[in-house]
């Protein structure tokens, strides 16, 4: 049966550091949801709290309408894939990936017919008598994917799953292992570093820091949407430009930057603009052009990206990077403009 996960205002501490406060989330039924963050964001925390690994000081935890806050690890029923695999390597592959049905007393046939259905699913028939020593990674972490999904678990958690296999290898498995989730319909709470895993995997992905969730919502919305300056950050907004607002005509926004460079934004393209606010824009949102309207700049540095021409510019309202055409390579000390692509920018009210 699938249901939702809900962590209702936990906290936790190691020792007498907190780590969490107050942290909530929901993930409904048969929902992928990542967790992620740097090291120390507290995203593995969340995960072991879970588990059953680790008790918190206040909060709940529910699976459906069971309340797992006080139950031991192994009474949670819960599936878990680890970064490193954790294979008994003295089991051959059949006997790893049968393992939760031994430990759960099904009848042999069943656990058979059932171990051996689920390594056709994962492509590994016919590995089913080799040792773990005798597989390669990304066949070793389809078994351990293999073992947590037999047991047809209500909750799937994975804690970077991917991280030790190389980049085509995790590309792969991200694959394999979205589509053996949203076959099963499991209910998953994934945890990993890597943005671009948990964007590609997830239906929705709760960015954290510091123990808190700073925006939780589907991939295209964090990408295009940051709630602030941290996440606009860490999705990719290298420039954060604080303006003021300094005339209105309808749609269209004049608006200054603290060093008196002018732009005009049209509230049609942005949404709605305040007196107050800041200009996020990627690299690849402000254009690198000769002349014309923009941000006057000085280009510093130089660097070849295969699709663009990188820039460092110095500009009156400080450095900013900006990606220019690799037909028009400007040279170090030339004067251009910058001007904004209003689908790699946003705008966010200013942290004060």
């Amino acid at each position: 049966m699938t249901v939702s996960l809900t962590i209702d205002s936990i906290s936790a501490h190691y020792g007498s550091t907190q780590v969490l406060k107050d942290l909530s989330i929901s993930i409904m039924a048969g929902e992928l949801v990542s967790l992620l963050g740097s090291s120390g964001c507290g995203k593995t925390t969340t995960l072991r709290l879970v588990a059953g690994f680790l008790q918190p000081s206040s909060g709940s935890i529910k699976l459906g309408e069971r309340d797992l806050t006080g139950l031991p690890a192994h009474a949670r029923d819960i599936g878990l894939v680890f970064q490193n695999y954790a294979l008994f390597p003295h089991l051959s592959v059949q006997d790893n990936v049968a393992f939760g049905l031994r430990q759960r007393r099904i009848p042999q046939p069943e656990r058979a017919k059932r171990t051996m259905a689920m390594l056709d699913r994962v492509g590994l028939s016919a590995f089913a008598d080799r040792l773990p020593s005798a597989l390669s990674g990304g066949q070793k972490q389809r078994v351990a994917l293999a073992r947590a999904l037999v047991i047809e678990p209500p909750l799937l958690m994975f804690d970077e799953p991917l991280s030790n296999l190389d980049a085509k290898l995790r590309i792969d498995m991200r694959v394999e292992i979205r589509q053996l989730q949203r076959a099963n319909g499991t209910t998953s709470l994934y945890v990993t570093h890597d943005q671009e895993e948990a964007f590609s995997i997830s239906d929705r992905v709760a960015i954290m820091n510091a123990g808190r969730i700073m925006q939780l919502d589907a991939p295209e919305v964090l990408y295009r949407q940051p709630a602030n300056a941290f996440v606009a950050r860490f999705v990719g907004f290298e420039n954060l430009v604080r303006m003021k607002v300094t005339g209105r005509s309808g749609a269209l926004v004049t608006a200054e930057t603290k060093g008196g460079a002018r732009l005009q934004l049209s509230q049609d393209t942005f949404g709605p603009i305040k007196d107050d606010f800041v200009l996020a824009c990627r690299a690849d949102g402000l254009a690198v052009s000769r002349d014309g309207d923009g941000i006057a700049a000085v280009l510093g540095t130089r660097t070849y990206l295969g699709r663009a021409y990188q820039y460092k510019c110095m500009t009156s309202a400080g450095e900013i990077t900006a990606n220019g055409a690799l037909s028009d390579p400007l040279e170090t000390g030339a004067s251009a403009v910058l001007t904004p692509v209003a689908e790699q920018c946003c705008i966010l009210d200013p942290e004060d």
